[in-house]
């Protein structure tokens, strides 16, 4: 007499819940532009103190910093700012406001449309100065 094995059913995988969401990526750039301005806010506070050091080295620091290429390096910190801010406001709704986890998705796409539109007219400004001293 022999019974018959059961099979144990195939394990249900479940997707997780940020995996290629709009909110994982908000998380994402949310780290990545914070470590940005962090390294950013490093690198200033080293040029500044360097005054105290040497006047004639700040000043060629100064000079390296009026490059075409610095100046794209900038409008990529206005990026990380900009974003920063605005998702960093949604988060701060998203925890304080007591509707705010049911309007988070709408909240995100709002903060996208305004930091388009703000970015896309800061770096055009951006970019109008960066032509104007190079010519």
């Amino acid at each position: 007499m022999s019974t018959p094995t059961e099979v144990a059913p195939e394990p249900v995988r479940k997707r997780s819940l940020y995996r290629g969401d709009p909110g994982m990526w908000s998380w994402v750039m949310q780290r990545i532009t914070g470590v940005t301005i962090f390294f950013f806010l490093f690198v200033h506070v080293l040029d500044t103190a360097v005054i105290r050091v040497n006047e004639n080295t700040y000043t060629e620091i100064i000079n390296t910093y009026k490059t075409p290429i610095i100046g794209l390096m900038e409008i990529g910190l206005v990026f990380c700012v900009l974003y920063h801010a605005l998702n960093g406001i949604r988060i701060i709704l998203v925890d304080f406001w007591s509707k705010g986890p049911k309007y988070q998705r709408q909240m995100l796409w709002v903060v996208l449309g305004v930091f388009a539109v703000t970015f896309i007219a800061m770096a055009a400004r951006l970019l109008q100065i960066m032509i104007q001293h190079a010519f």
